[in-house]
């Protein structure tokens, strides 16, 4: 059975409506225990009636003249298992204990259940439903913080409710909030039906209107709960000390939580001066607590001026007052007044949200208005506003929604450039007037003429046709200028030329980059053979043939020469002469030979002293070799033959060079094309060094002497043998390379070996879809609070490996936005890899495994901040230090992309919209004059957007943006507006991979 305590006081005008609740459940097995507490009215003849009516009802009186002191007294008089607390102003709906009597049921261990609840206002209008679901996981926790179920939204154990004691009367509010944290300190699990099963009905009258008695009650309920408690005598351990005060949550920050709801009930009544400001500076200010935030102000604005949500807006004149002063307090004791219009606009958004506009709602920061999408009139702002949040309408409808910034007022011709972003130029010129019909025609006409708008088409990626466009152009044409004095592009245009300013004063300028140089990739050729080499070495040394790993090569062919005196040696492919002026000294007569020209000549000045040696130029798959030479040095050019059977003949034409006796070397790169399973090079060859040594080999007359390999190469002996010759078995030593691989080298290797090649998943794949990872920085060591920002160096080379084993590549966001503009499918493999902030971690630790992975990466600055620290984060810990512009520069002529993390690295949502333009204009401008390239791309501090941004980013300039938005970039993706894959420092290359083969399904 549920027994039902129902204090009532002076409550004759809503007695009936609670008590005819009861009567209209569906289970009849309850009792209703009415209390009395020293009425004057006729609440005592009203509950005489029901009593008489029904024997279920039953009476007490009571002079404790306190809800706690009535509901004790029912209490005392109650026999059923569960109690329900209604007050007499309040009800249930008809199912209410059917449902909660079947969670608990479902639910024996529970010691309470509870449901949903909805406000009613004076005139009857509802508040949506509300509940809080924290308290069904920890319940304890939950209510050491805040009051989180209305009284008579839950049904709980009496027996529990007797050895607790009941309510305290001591308390002149938040007695309930008492008495369900002591039952939840207890540790038994609260079911919840999520449900609005409760109505509670809101009053001037009512006692949360006492905003100092409730904080003061609140303050003693939340220190109770952080806190030992006598009174709970068998506590659950893990509350018997009071709540967890970790991350913050702290008994200041739940006072200051409940104190900002107060104050915020305070401005809806159109007062606001009652609350201590200093107990908010507790309460969190960076952005992820914004909405949190806006949401207890907002719904201590509905509880003060008992409003609806729809109703708020337009009652801003009641409270906008006080309310704003709040916010600009709350941002004031937090320091940070940005933080504080962050809110304001969070908050304003909100109201907006609920609102039909049928008026205009000039509200503080923002003017919310509807627009004749048809017939769009200039709109002056208001003082203090920088924000439209707009209805587009036609024929009376809502069309569209658009939100953005403005900086000045807003012209007919801009409103019609933001109208044709979600109208067709054929809806907006049916409601043209019979003369604007006629100019808009001449318009059009004139538009056909030239064939080109004066703007970008705004439609041109939501597949307008070439009609579409005229009339577009002649619509805007038609709308006047854009730009005139006190608009919003004349004042866009004046923060650019500041910007411009700025820049041009404090930033050296250099030469545009050209794309960085990288060598041509193995293997590819036109037919021209001759041609092909001579246009090669049109770049000095293009292998860089004095580096350290290029000279261990050497050394490894001249230890593998044959002992003994070598009379007559022949060097096929000798390039510019490199490894000819090292093997000169050690024969006879060196034939030295290249198919380039160019080559011959430079090995020819650099052999000048070496009088042993004649150089020739020679295409040796084509020319007759040679003959009767002791030695023959064919390294690293084999691979450049057609195919395998150019090989085979080249094979049989190097035996009949040689005398018998003499010895071939050739030096070879193990390439993946022979074997996927191991490391090597990924060229674009038909074979490598694995089947060129099988192809020597098999060649009749030769015989491998000695190899010597290592895990990227290797270089043979072999000896040229008669049919009687007795063959032995090959020497092989494996040896390490020590000398270090320059990135040109290093870049074309995959180390262990490849799951898929580049060039065959390009040929083979396409998809819809692109992973953009999203990286921070790259150390061993940092704060432990930002450990999910940072990866060891170790951790992504894993990452970076894998990708180049499995066929990625690498683009850039103009490549990216340029694929989803066409909507054409991504080819092979793509991924784009971001940095944020421009850690000097990146040009140490990170750009080194990138390159030496073959990839490139994108990296968003904060462009006042260059060359310092970032200072974002020094509430946890000494901030790492960032890029200087030197180091930017030199990072661009190597091949690392730069965009916009704007320039402050505050989170744009509380931001003015002149100071967001600012911060766009000025970072794009400095990185533009650091790098010499055009900066398209843009990346929101701390993934933080609002509605202002990508229109906003869009007018200064950029065409890529990327926002909060998390999982891989498609096809049907906002360019603006792009999403991307974070990658967590605490997650393991599992995960990694996961994620990457879960975009390639």
């Amino acid at each position: 059975m549920v027994s039902v305590v129902v204090p009532a006081r002076n409550a004759e005008v809503t007695l009936t409506q609670a008590l005819d609740c009861l009567l209209a459940q569906g289970i009849a097995d309850w009792e209703a225990i009415i209390v009395d507490d020293g009425s004057t009215d006729n609440t005592a003849q009203i509950i005489a009636g029901y009593v008489e009516r029904d024997a279920r009802f039953r009476t007490a009186n009571s002079c404790a003249h306190c809800a706690a002191g009535a509901r004790n007294e029912g209490i005392s008089m109650a026999r059923g298992r569960w109690l329900m607390f209604l007050d007499a102003d309040d009800w249930v709906d008809a199912g209410f204990l059917a449902k909660m009597l079947a969670a608990l049921e479902a639910a024996p261990d529970a010691v309470a259940c509870y449901c949903g609840s909805r406000r009613v206002m004076p005139d009857g209008a509802l508040t949506p439903s509300s509940i809080a679901t924290e308290v069904a996981i920890e319940p304890f926790e939950a209510f050491a913080r805040r009051c989180a179920i209305r009284t008579h939204a839950l049904l709980i154990d009496r027996a529990t409710i007797v050895e607790l004691g009941g309510f305290d009367v001591s308390l002149h509010t938040c007695e309930d909030w008492d008495l369900w944290q002591r039952v939840a300190r207890q540790g038994k699990p609260w079911v919840m039906v999520d449900e609005p099963l409760a109505f509670y009905r809101a009053s001037p009258n009512s006692l949360t209107r006492n905003s100092r008695q409730m904080l003061a009650d609140a303050e003693i309920v939340i220190a109770r709960g952080f806190s030992a408690d006598s009174r709970v005598k068998h506590p659950a351990s893990a509350h018997a000390n009071g709540a967890i005060s970790a991350d913050g949550r702290t008994a200041s920050q739940a006072l200051a939580w409940f104190a900002l709801w107060i104050a915020a009930a305070d401005c809806g009544r159109g007062g606001g001066g009652s609350i201590d400001r200093q107990i908010l500076r507790a309460l969190p200010a960076r952005y992820e607590w914004v909405r949190e935030i806006a949401k207890v102000v907002f719904d201590g604005l509905m509880v003060g001026s008992l409003s609806v949500p729809e109703q708020l807006a337009s009652r801003w004149d009641r409270f906008g007052g006080p309310l704003s002063g709040l916010i600009i307090d709350l941002g004031q004791v937090w320091g940070d007044p940005v933080a504080g219009r962050r809110v304001q606009y969070h908050l304003e958004q909100m109201l907006l949200d609920f609102d039909d506009l049928a008026a205009p709602r000039p509200l503080a920061l923002t003017l919310g208005i509807r627009i004749d999408a048809r017939n769009p009139t200039s709109t002056e702002l208001p003082e203090g506003i920088d924000q439209i949040y707009a209805y587009l309408m036609i024929d009376g409808k809502i069309e569209a929604l658009v939100q953005f910034g403005a900086l000045g007022r807003v012209t007919r011709r801009h409103w019609i450039e933001l109208i044709l972003d979600f109208v067709t130029p054929q809806e907006v010129i049916r409601g043209l007037s019979g003369y604007q019909r006629m100019a808009f025609r001449f318009r059009k006409g004139a538009a056909r003429l030239t064939g080109r708008s004066p703007l970008p088409d705004p439609r041109q990626n939501a597949g307008a046709d070439k009609q579409d466009k005229f009339a577009a152009d002649a619509l805007l044409s038609a709308a006047g200028r854009r730009s005139d004095p006190g608009s919003h592009y004349d004042r866009l245009a004046r923060l650019a030329a500041e910007a411009e300013g700025l820049v041009r004063s404090s930033a050296e300028a250099v030469e545009p980059l050209a794309p960085p140089r990288r060598v041509r990739a193995e293997g590819g050729r036109d037919n021209d053979r001759a041609s092909f080499w001579d246009r090669h070495f049109a770049t000095e040394d293009p292998w860089n043939y004095g580096s350290a790993y290029e000279q261990e090569k050497y050394e490894r062919q001249l230890e593998i020469l044959p002992a003994g005196p070598i009379e007559r040696a022949l060097e096929l492919a000798c390039a510019e002469g490199h490894f000819t002026r090292q093997l000169a000294p050690l024969v006879g007569h060196l034939t030295a030979t290249d198919i380039s020209a160019v080559a011959v000549e430079r090995a020819r000045a650099r052999c000048s002293d070496q009088l042993n040696v004649e150089f020739a130029v020679l295409d040796f798959a084509a020319a007759v070799l040679p003959g009767g030479m002791d030695l023959i040095i064919c390294s690293e050019v084999l691979y450049f033959l057609d195919d395998p059977a150019e090989l085979r003949q080249l094979a049989s034409k190097l035996v009949a060079a040689l005398a018998p006796g003499g010895s071939l070397v050739s030096a070879n790169a193990f390439v993946l094309r022979d074997n996927l399973e191991r490391t090597g090079f990924d060229w674009d060859n038909k074979f490598g060094a694995q089947v060129i040594s099988q192809t020597l080999a098999a060649t009749e007359g030769l015989v491998l002497e000695r190899s010597i390999q290592t895990d990227l190469y290797r270089i043979d002996r072999f000896r040229r043998v008669l049919p009687e010759d007795v063959a032995t078995e090959p020497t092989i030593d494996h040896v390490p390379i020590r000398a270090p691989i320059e990135i040109e080298v290093a870049r074309n290797i995959v180390w262990g070996g490849a799951r898929a090649l580049r060039r065959e998943v390009a040929r083979s794949e396409r998809r819809q879809r692109v992973p953009v990872l999203m990286y921070h920085s790259i150390c061993d060591e940092g704060p432990a609070a930002l450990a999910r920002y940072r990866l060891t160096p170790a951790a992504f080379a894993d990452q970076m490996a894998w990708l180049r084993a499995n066929g990625f590549h690498t683009i850039i966001s103009d490549q990216l936005e340029w694929f989803v503009a066409n909507r054409h499918p991504f080819v092979g493999r793509p991924v784009l890899i971001t940095f944020d902030d421009g850690f000097q971690n990146f040009a140490e630790q990170t750009w080194p495994i990138l390159r030496a992975n073959d990839l490139t990466a994108e990296v968003f600055l904060v462009t006042d901040l260059v060359g310092e620290s970032a200072r974002w984060d020094a509430d946890f810990g000494p901030p790492a230090p960032l890029m200087d512009a030197g180091t930017v520069r030199r990072l661009a002529t190597e091949g690392v992309f730069f965009g916009s993390h704007l320039a402050t690295h505050r989170a744009i949502d509380g931001l003015s919209s002149s100071d967001l333009a600012g911060e766009l204009l000025r970072s794009r401008m400095f990185i533009e004059r650091w790098t010499g390239r055009p900066t398209m791309a843009f990346a929101a501090p701390f993934s933080v957007t609002d509605r202002r941004l990508g229109r906003l980013a869009k007018e200064c300039g950029y065409r890529i943006g990327f926002g909060g938005g998390h999982g891989p970039a498609d096809l049907n993706s906002d360019p603006i507006d792009l999403p991307r894959i974070e990658i967590r420092g605490d997650r393991s290359l599992d995960d990694f991979v996961a994620i990457l083969e879960a975009v390639l399904e």
